[in-house]
């Protein structure tokens, strides 16, 4: 769970507008993409983008988006990558791994990077009132990583663009003629030209939802959840609309609904045997920890003890989880761990329960029963990101950096590109007075995030430390060298979209 609720952030950019996007920079990159002959193996997409490419393009998205309306919540995400990952694995043959993520955002929507990244925002996950779904949802978005969409709308959108300059290419050739009709027909060619374009896109547009919507939900199914679910979240997207002032849901802007969506849907989940399947605990405390986000700390706590007295929840484990969550923004750590010890009188050992509990130890200035309860709990749970943050941060606060810097370095051994892990790792060592290692993590935490001008200022400070054995200073030597360039590469994209507009 975050320390703070998410901010609100800005809009991230359409899906449409991230394929433009792409477009653009495939077209102004004439040496990295389109020029290079690339193999078509039987995939269209392959015509246009490798699958190295469409990971490279996807990380590069997801830099810019961990800069601005991530949801940086090892628990939501934690979730999410579980669920995700369920859905994956239910039919082999991914061809990339996975990252699953939440975006700070109440707007329904949810969205697929190039090269396996899948954003979901905050708002849709409440409005789902199932785990299966949110499955559906999920199922769909993975579905156009896997069928290649995104490339395969970069190369619609190229052809589409070819066929507009022709037809333009005509109107030139037609404004030259003598004839008094010319003008006319020059701009009618363009009309023309322009129609064709939108109309070739729409179409297609259609076309790779429809595949979304198909194989998504065989994915769904093959994992478990239930048939309709889809279905019912179709129709409960266009009731939300009515929610709306003047517009629909910015998942309908991105994924295009109709009656005719909707009745196929429900005649797929005809097709399959009823199945019932029950919630998750994890989805259901996930959705109470981010309602604990909404609003002021006084209107969260306020919701959660009216639901637990009129006993409005769909979970009771999760609407103490939720107040316990609350309580703790709130600041009102006294009633926070009277909560939470009424919580586990009920819940059964769950990692999240664990997680919450550590933090009311901890914000609460009991450092030595959180660190005893985070070292419990990791031996159960090893995997669990909440507890691998929360525990050394404990160790800091009480004054244990060096055994604190043990655990992150053993932690960055299994999970090397995690931002939050090398963030914790500059706090650690920055205690113990190395710098070049300080130096170092935080430059990794900038990359991550997308900052690579602030990336190269912290390799050039370690480089400068002076603290530093000889196989340190040529790593750390190594690694600006390779920023320096991931940034020169950068800035020349930047220009040439800059030109190209």
């Amino acid at each position: 769970m975050s320390l703070t609720p998410p901010a609100t952030r800005t809009p991230r950019r359409p899906l449409t507008a991230m394929v433009a996007w792409i477009a653009v920079s495939l077209a102004t990159t004439p040496v990295s993409f389109a020029q290079q002959n690339l193999p078509d193996l039987g995939d269209p997409s392959a015509a246009f983008l490798s699958g190295a490419q469409e990971r490279k393009l996807g990380e590069s998205v997801m830099r810019q988006i961990r800069s601005g309306g991530y949801l940086n919540d090892p628990e939501v995400n934690g979730y999410l990558n579980e669920l995700g990952n369920r859905l994956v694995t239910a039919i082999p043959g991914a061809p990339f791994d996975f990252e699953f993520f939440a975006m700070a955002d109440p707007s329904i929507n949810a969205f697929a990077l190039p090269g396996g990244f899948v954003g979901v925002n905050t708002g849709l996950i409440l409005l789902a009132q199932s785990e299966s779904e949110l499955a559906s949802v999920l199922g769909h978005e993975i579905t156009h990583v896997t069928q290649h969409h995104i490339a395969r709308s970069i190369g619609n959108q190229r052809d589409a663009l070819l066929m507009a300059l022709g037809a333009i290419a005509a109107a030139v050739l037609a404004s030259r003629s003598k004839s008094s009709s010319s003008g006319d027909m020059t701009q009618g060619a363009i009309a023309a030209a322009q129609g064709l374009a939108i109309q070739g896109q729409i179409n297609f547009t259609r076309e790779i939802e429809y595949e979304a919507d198909r194989l998504g939900f065989e994915r769904t199914y093959a994992a478990g959840f239930d048939p309709n679910a889809m279905a019912g979240f179709f129709e409960r997207l266009q009731k939300a609309s009515l929610w709306f002032e003047g517009y629909s849901p910015s998942y309908f802007h991105d994924h295009p609904e109709t009656y005719q969506r909707i009745a196929e849907a429900q005649a797929r989940a005809f097709s399959k045997p009823f199945r019932q399947v029950p919630d998750s605990l994890d989805f259901q405390m996930v959705r109470a920890l981010l309602k604990s986000y909404e609003g002021t700390p006084r209107d969260a706590v306020l919701f959660f003890k009216d639901a637990i007295a009129e006993r409005k929840f769909n979970n009771e484990v999760a609407a103490h989880y939720g107040l316990v969550a609350a309580l703790l923004r709130a600041q009102d750590f006294k009633g926070a761990q009277a909560e939470l010890a009424e919580l586990e009188k009920t819940a059964p050992p769950h990692p999240m329960i664990e997680g919450v509990a550590g933090q009311v130890l901890t914000q609460s200035g009991q450092l030595k029963a959180a660190i005893a309860r985070y070292q419990t709990a990791l031996v159960r749970y090893p995997r669990k990101m909440q507890l691998v943050y929360d525990y050394p941060d404990a160790l800091l606060k009480d004054n244990q950096a060096a055994k604190a810097a043990g655990f992150v370095s053993e932690q960055l051994q299994r999970f090397p590109s995690d931002g939050p892990l090398h963030q914790l790792a500059a706090r650690t060592y920055a205690a113990l007075g190395k710098q070049l290692l300080q130096h170092q993590h935080q430059a990794e935490f900038y990359a991550w995030q997308g900052n690579l001008k602030a990336a190269v200022m912290q390799l050039e400070l370690a480089v400068k430390a002076g603290d530093g054995d000889f196989y340190q200073i040529s790593v750390a030597e190594s690694r600006l060298r390779a920023v320096r360039q991931e940034l020169a590469d950068q800035e020349k994209n930047a220009a040439g979209h800059g030109r190209s507009s």
